[in-house]
């Protein structure tokens, strides 16, 4: 058995990118802790996780702390929806997002896999909201 166990996203600071995450996605903060980059500079191990995911998936915040790293912030996908997160009720998700600011590029629509509306997160990228076909 294998399993995709953690995505990178490069934020620009930790605390604003868990706030987004944690208090306006609703995602579960997994893991807060100091570490270390390769080369011996002190980093964070930022592991946030969207609620009812299997326990080994997540997304490590990374802080850019290089220009390239910086440049990348928000383009990781070069303007594509890059991320996509899958809900059991997508109109409440939608509307509690939606009440916490979160904006949307579109509206939501209904496709032959489900509904879906794309939304950005705190830099930029763009995500799909994906739920079960239904009314919108």
């Amino acid at each position: 058995m294998s399993s995709l166990q953690l995505v990178t996203l490069i934020v620009h600071d930790y605390a604003p990118a868990m706030s987004f995450f944690i208090d306006k996605l609703g995602f579960a903060l997994v893991e807060d802790k100091p570490s270390f980059a390769t080369d011996g500079r002190p980093k964070r191990w930022v592991v946030v996780r969207p609620p009812g995911s299997l326990p080994q998936t997540g997304i490590l915040l990374a802080r850019a702390d290089s220009p390239e790293q910086c440049a990348t912030v928000g383009r990781q996908f070069a303007g594509r929806v890059g991320l996509f997160w899958r809900v059991d009720d997508f109109q409440a998700t939608y509307n509690r997002l939606c009440s916490h600011g979160i904006q949307f590029t579109t509206e939501p629509r209904v496709e032959e896999y489900g509904n879906v509306a794309v939304f950005l997160d705190i830099a930029g990228n763009k995500w799909d909201l994906l739920g079960p076909c239904g009314e919108i």
